[in-house]
């Protein structure tokens, strides 16, 4: 782009003509747990937010806080250094084991932030002359990961087994099939057997993505490979993100001991970068023990979601298709969206309105995510307020 402050402005109007112009809100405070349930203070004003990925209300947790707050004082706030120089602390070790026995794989490898692991897994596994191929609404670290490798990014038809079928048939150098677990915006669930089975017939790489499904499903909270009963020879590269169920920051991939050490000497993303802080490993794993002990987090939640869908369905909200912590109500226009979220704000709810190219053209939403700190109380007043705000009968998702 020339340097022309012009085009900077006529880029910004553009976007606010559009109802597309991202603003930042600053969250002045948190409250969450006991009683208190999943409030935030925004210019002076308490209000339940119904936006966060915080699904098993782990991230104010006494434990994990305390956990954090003693690795600091033994390791410092920063690691100081990337794992491969001298930043790779007994914390960081300790995690990647347990995360491996959760995840029931052989090891597991730390990345400072999910869109890294992902962008480093498919540089890793994927480069020029070859193909990758995606769901069309897969994450934008995986459409970006894919980008940057150099390698041919294809696309299918979203949660369209057949047509990924048919574009693997269709070509003899597709080296990585990658798709989100659960997807971020929609709250569907990949057709992730008929995907391993394609991709083994294929011979590529199969890379699942569940960073809104570890700690939420399947049995223990082992997310949707579990769902599917889909190991490691299945799904050889699972990536999960620690900052949404599990309450703290950063990533992980998992996998078998040689896939994970070739990630260790080839992924850019952890080579060239400073590890994680050790203290966040520290409240990570105390929270990752929290998660495992206390499935009533996993069962409240689940009641929560079922209440909203029963409530939404009997308001004419039509909720999504599946059961998961994300509960789009897709309204299409982007300017509606925008009035729509408003309109929470004003009656007491934090619902963020997410337009293109966040999801596609005539698609804009609010998305709504439900948490185990959520009252009862709060789903219900929540889609009063939505029937209240003029949210059409049937939406469509």
């Amino acid at each position: 782009m020339r340097r022309d402050p012009e085009i900077l402005e006529r880029d910004r109007a553009a976007l606010a003509g559009a109802a597309r112009l991202r603003q930042r809100h600053v969250i002045e405070r948190v409250h969450g747990g006991g009683s208190e349930g999943a409030r935030l203070v925004v210019a002076g004003r308490e209000l339940i937010d119904f936006c966060s990925n915080d699904y098993l209300g782990l991230a104010r947790h006494p434990q994990v806080i305390a956990a954090l707050a003693a690795a600091a004082a033994d390791f410092g706030v920063g690691s100081g250094a990337a794992h491969l120089v001298s930043g790779h602390s007994a914390p960081h070790q300790a995690l990647e084991e347990e995360l491996a026995a959760f995840t029931g794989r052989e090891r597991a490898l730390l990345f400072s932030t999910g869109y890294m692991a992902n962008l480093g897994v498919i540089s890793s596994f994927a480069g020029r002359g070859e193909t990758v191929l995606e769901d069309r609404l897969n994450h934008a670290s995986l459409l970006d990961g894919a980008r940057l490798s150099g390698a041919r990014l294809l696309r299918y038809a979203h949660g369209d087994a057949a047509a990924a079928g048919r574009m693997l048939a269709q070509r003899d150098a597709v080296a990585l099939l990658a798709t989100d677990g659960v997807f971020s915006m929609d709250g569907d669930i990949a057709p992730l057997a008929e995907l391993a089975s394609l991709a083994r017939r294929a011979r590529a790489w199969l890379l699942v993505d569940d960073a809104h499904g570890l700690g939420v499903l399947g049995s223990g909270g082992r997310g949707t490979l579990a769902v599917a009963a889909l190991d490691s020879t299945a799904v050889p590269l699972l990536v999960g993100t620690l900052g949404k169920a599990f309450g703290t920051f950063g990533a992980f991939v998992a996998g078998d001991a040689d896939t994970i050490e070739y990630l260790l000497q080839h992924a850019r993303t952890g080579i060239y970068t400073t590890a994680l802080p050790p203290a966040l490993a520290a409240a990570t794993r105390v929270a990752l023990r929290l998660a495992a002990a206390e499935p009533w987090r996993r069962e409240r939640l689940g009641a929560l979601i079922a209440r909203f869908r029963v409530a939404a369905a009997r308001a004419g909200l039509a909720p999504g298709p599946v059961a998961t912590p994300i509960q789009p109500v897709i309204v299409g226009s982007d300017a509606e969206a925008v009035r729509l979220s408003a309109a929470l704000r004003s009656a007491g709810f934090w619902v963020a309105a997410i337009r293109p190219p966040t999801v596609p053209q005539g698609r804009a939403r609010l998305r709504i995510t439900l948490s185990a700190l959520h009252r009862e109380s709060d789903v219900d007043a929540l889609v009063a307020a939505l029937a209240e705000a003029g949210v059409a009968r049937g939406t469509e998702h």
